[in-house]
């Protein structure tokens, strides 16, 4: 990196630091704090909400998910439009009449304390291993970058989101995330723009999707019902849909961005913005991935993309051994070039379907190829050493980064990136520290105190959430590709916390014990259920969802039946 990429990089973290913190200071009572005394329009809610989900992983994972297995990632979220109808229907007037400020208050009023408590420490859970995730992941980006020890950097990162957090509250983050996005949206611009343009000269970018869609990565639907693949059309529409319903409907660190809206109307647009945006947005994260493909079958690519092993396994036993691999990749690499350029060639006569068919099948086997030998290193880097990570995913859109954009952009490009971190750990830790004083420590304290007294311990909560975070980011590992890590922890509570949800809005006859019951049953199952791989963890969100529902149901009949006897 040079001195202008680090000048745009702290310039642009330094800003949004100093402007939340300055911006947002001096809350006085629980609603402006929690609630960012209720300011908040459409589409400063709907950023918000797109910029607590859309964390570095999202511009760190996503691009690399493209490059190996293509497009289809996006009906992950096939889900969403569908949920942000049910929630403005059914879950915002029911927190608006009630003026909660957390999802999980409406559960006592309608169960009981307990049931409250369960589902709130259920998401106090979840989101505080999410949280040291979304610090986790831009970490190992410095780390790789610069080459600065990984946990320094989780603190620096944490200290940085932790400042202006604990300082305005709520309104901080909202204030600090459009900043953020647009941060965000114009440096993914600039990339995509800057891929296309480093295509050689012939290969337009209609072409590009067409030699991407030679290799499968323009595949987007799925659907076949084979349980055996994760993404199809079916997991992203129902249980993409479920996990959207409990993450925007019951999860506080979404919640509380539209708790924060002016009025129902203006939460209920800011959802259905997020709804109209989110799909779109994703796709084009994904296809910045499949360009950056697309730019590796014209340039030389790293045999393993992660910089940490390939240094491991050089300075090993097995370094000859993997050299060898890498002459292998370089030969296979100069192949799929002059292949992809036919191809290319080939498609301006578009009736020529032999030769069409004939260069695909060519590009295929060299595919192949490349991937069978991928996998021979690293199983070389495994035996060299079992602490690197083999996965390399999440180093992909990175090292395309640093190695190729000017200077400047290398640091805005790493700006999006630290952005994207910090406003959904923000959020997380603004939702976590809410949660834990209202739900928590406010409801169970004996002795009524002042609005002070509670911001005070929102700043407290939120700095031992933030410290929390910190130390789970300090021993997370990559796990496959880390947005599929948050998915997976998401998907083994959501669906669990999502059935109690909708039990209370539409099962009045079952009451609080069958539920609480149900819920601490079903939380052991669905764990077991993913340590055992019963299913794809996208459907684990439908089957806690509707596991809870049944056995709550169950067990309120039988109590029925107990009464009946007595």
């Amino acid at each position: 990196m040079q001195w202008l990429d680090w000048l745009v990089l702290i310039g642009t973290l330094g800003f949004i630091v100093i402007y939340g913190a300055w911006k947002t200071q001096g809350s006085k009572n629980v609603t402006d704090y929690i609630k960012g005394g209720n300011e908040a329009k459409g589409w400063t809610i709907a950023l918000s909400v797109m910029a607590t989900q859309a964390s570095a992983i999202t511009f760190l994972s996503t691009p690399g998910q493209a490059f190996h297995s293509g497009m289809g990632f996006v009906q992950f979220y096939f889900g969403l439009p569908i949920a942000m109808v049910v929630i403005c229907l059914v879950f915002i007037p029911i927190y608006h009449r009630l003026n909660v400020f957390t999802a999980y208050e409406y559960l006592e009023t309608r169960f009981d304390l307990k049931t409250r408590t369960i589902a709130a420490i259920l998401f106090l859970i979840q989101r505080g291993l999410a949280a040291g995730i979304t610090i986790f992941a831009p970490a190992i980006i410095l780390s790789a970058v610069l080459g600065w020890d990984l946990n320094t950097l989780n603190i620096i990162i944490g200290v940085l989101v932790i400042i202006y957090t604990v300082t305005g509250g709520t309104k901080a983050v909202s204030v600090t995330q459009k900043q953020q996005m647009a941060v965000i949206f114009f440096g993914m611009f600039v990339a995509f723009y800057l891929i296309v343009s480093y295509l050689p000269a012939d290969i337009t970018f209609s072409k590009a999707l067409k030699i991407a869609g030679a290799s499968g990565k323009m595949e987007v639907l799925d659907f076949s019902f084979n349980l055996e693949n994760r993404y199809t059309f079916w997991s992203g529409i129902i249980g993409g849909s479920f996990l959207a319903l409990s993450y925007f409907g019951t999860d506080q660190s979404q919640v509380q961005r539209y708790l924060s809206g002016k009025s129902m109307k203006e939460m209920q647009l800011g959802l259905i913005f997020n709804g109209l945006l989110k799909v779109p947005m994703q796709f084009f994260i994904l296809l910045v991935g499949v360009m950056v493909f697309v730019f590796y079958q014209f340039n030389s690519s790293p045999l393993n993309f992660n910089p940490a092993a390939d240094n491991a396994v050089k300075n090993s036993i097995y370094s000859e051994e993997y050299k060898s691999l890498e002459n292998k990749h370089l030969e296979i690499e100069a192949q799929k070039s002059v292949a992809n350029l036919n191809y290319g060639i080939s498609l301006e006569d578009e009736n020529n379907t032999l030769q069409l068919e004939k260069s695909v099948q060519e590009i295929q086997a060299l595919n192949l190829l490349e991937l069978e030998n991928r996998e021979q290193a690293k199983e070389i880097i495994k035996k060299a050493s079992k602490l690197v990570e083999t996965n390399d995913k999440d180093y992909v859109f990175i090292h395309f980064i640093l190695n190729n954009l000017p200077r400047g952009l290398i640091g805005l490009l790493l700006a999006v990136i630290l952005s994207a971190a910090m406003s959904s750990t923000a959020s997380e830790l603004n939702a976590l520290a809410s949660t834990t004083v209202i739900d928590l420590y406010k409801r169970n304290e004996k002795v009524p105190k002042n609005d002070r007294h509670y911001v005070k311990a929102s700043k407290w909560f939120t700095l031992l959430w933030g410290i929390i975070a910190i130390t789970f980011a300090c021993f997370a590992n990559l796990f496959d590709n880390l947005i599929q890590l948050v998915n997976i922890i998401g998907s083994i509570f959501y669906g669990n916390i999502l059935g109690i949800f909708l039990l209370a809005f539409f099962v009045k006859y079952v009451k609080s014990n069958a539920v609480f019951v149900a819920a601490l049953i079903t939380q052991i199952i669905v764990i077991v259920g993913y340590k055992f791989d019963w299913m794809p963890y996208l459907w684990l969100n439908l089957f806690g969802c509707f596991l809870v529902m049944g056995i709550a149901i169950l067990l309120q009949g039988f109590s029925k039946r107990e009464l009946k006897t007595i």
